[in-house]
């Protein structure tokens, strides 16, 4: 029997990195791009390869502090960009050898913890939760938006069974003072009182509110479709999901091009006849036993892997379309 391993909780883990590598690895020599780059865990275990290079990005902009670190250890074979990777299009990459993209959409042991970003419901920090580049903070969409907004919100986002009695708890307490994070999690304990949970009981709101305030939906498929394009054939498109709203979509995009199907259900008849993607594997590769005894927190994620059989930058999808109910609920941000 294996000895359990005491899990350092000041520490982040890359999560599925043995994986990630593993599937990587013939791809060595080339660019990659590290859509989230983060603590760079992943970023510094590719370059460790001299033929590689990475380009890494994130909305965060404390991540500077690690990608100067990264550029010391790796010159000349490192770049950084502030960039939200719904706008990875915008990077110059005609004299790229893009050979992977990878995308970690989970936070960081040290972005959970950071009270000013207000991420966790175990704070009495900010309700902020915006994780840089964006238009509005989770405070003005609690306190401002209308009570359907907030509805649809945590109802789709979070998929919160008691989203009209805690919507309406917090419009009622609006009325006398701003809420913030301590007030919300007691609107939300007092609105789902009885509750038998084996996760806490604001942990839905706050999925919502993070999703909602950052636009990741959007930015999940901008990003994919971008990183679809740039990559070189045989080039990796890596994803790991930490919700089942992420792993839906990336799994729709991911089948979208690897099979024959429409690409648009308003023209069934105009059915793909060229295949530019197959997938890794049809099922997705969880944490391993050894992982979950390391770092429990990985236990949701999912990876999934989409491979380039062909130099060709343009082909249709339909994931806009498909998601667009989704993508119109972001936009309910447009009102504050």
């Amino acid at each position: 029997m294996d000895a359990t391993i005491v899990q350092d909780k000041t520490k982040h883990y890359p999560v599925l990195l043995k994986e990630i590598i593993s599937i990587i690895s013939p791809q060595y020599g080339g660019t990659f791009i590290d859509c989230t780059f983060g603590q760079g865990g992943y970023t510094r275990e590719i370059l460790k390869n001299k033929d590689n290079k990475v380009i890494g990005l994130d909305r965060d902009s404390e991540s500077f502090i690690v990608a100067k670190k990264v550029e010391k250890e790796f010159p000349e074979r490192f770049i950084f960009k502030n960039l939200n990777f719904s706008k990875l299009g915008n990077l110059k990459l005609k004299n790229e050898n893009v050979r992977g993209v990878l995308f970690d959409l989970g936070y960081s042991f040290t972005q959970i913890k950071d009270p000013k970003k207000g991420l966790s419901f175990n704070t009495s920090g900010s309700l902020d939760m915006r994780m840089g580049l964006n238009d509005f903070s989770a405070k003005e969409t609690v306190n401002k938006l209308d009570g359907k907004s907030l509805e649809k919100i945590f109802k789709t986002f979070g998929n919160e069974r008691d989203s009209k009695l805690i919507v309406k708890n917090i419009l009622k307490e609006r009325l006398f003072k701003e809420i913030d994070t301590p007030h919300l999690v007691k609107i939300i304990e007092k609105s789902k009182k009885g509750n038998n949970k084996k996760i806490h009981s604001a942990t839905k709101v706050f999925q919502a509110l993070r999703i909602f305030v950052n636009k990741e939906i959007s930015g999940l498929i901008y990003g994919m479709i971008h990183a679809a394009k740039v990559l070189k054939k045989d080039g990796l498109l890596v994803v790991v999901t930490f919700h089942s709203l992420e792993d839906k979509i990336v799994k729709y995009f991911f089948r979208s091009l690897s099979e024959h199907k429409s690409v648009s259900r308003y023209q069934p008849e105009e059915i793909r006849d060229e295949i530019l993607f197959e997938l890794y594997q049809k099922k997705p590769i969880a944490p391993s036993s050894q992982e979950l005894r390391e770092n429990y927190p990985s236990r949701s994620a999912k990876l999934r892997c989409l491979i380039k059989k062909k130099n060709s930058y343009a082909f249709k999808t339909d994931i806009l379309d498909k998601f667009k109910d989704l993508i119109e609920i972001e936009n309910l941000g447009f009102n504050l």
